[in-house]
């Protein structure tokens, strides 16, 4: 009765099968979160639904904002050296 998403990737309503974040690129992460945005603006399914998804999507949030300022602190440690830009050592 259209209830949960059934999309490629494991990111339909079932909460098991939802991939962990920390294995997660930006892309990917990003992918699922627009799958999320797009159903929820469709307002199908149930009430439970929409709130897992809206958890789920929170999460993805935060993980794509780590995943910036990462890649952030990268683009900002490169140097300039002797003999050209070099990387310096981020944690």
């Amino acid at each position: 009765m259209g209830e949960g998403r059934a999309q490629p990737g494991g990111t339909g309503g079932d909460t098991t099968a939802q991939r962990p974040l920390a294995g997660m690129s930006f892309e990917d992460a990003l992918q699922e979160l627009e799958e999320i945005v797009r159903s929820l603006e469709g307002g199908k399914g149930s009430l439970a639904q929409a709130i897992a998804d809206y958890e789920r999507g929170a999460a993805l949030r935060q993980h794509c904002e780590r995943k910036l300022a990462e890649a952030e602190a990268k683009v900002q440690a490169i140097v300039e050296g002797p003999g050209g830009p070099t990387l310096r050592d981020v944690e």
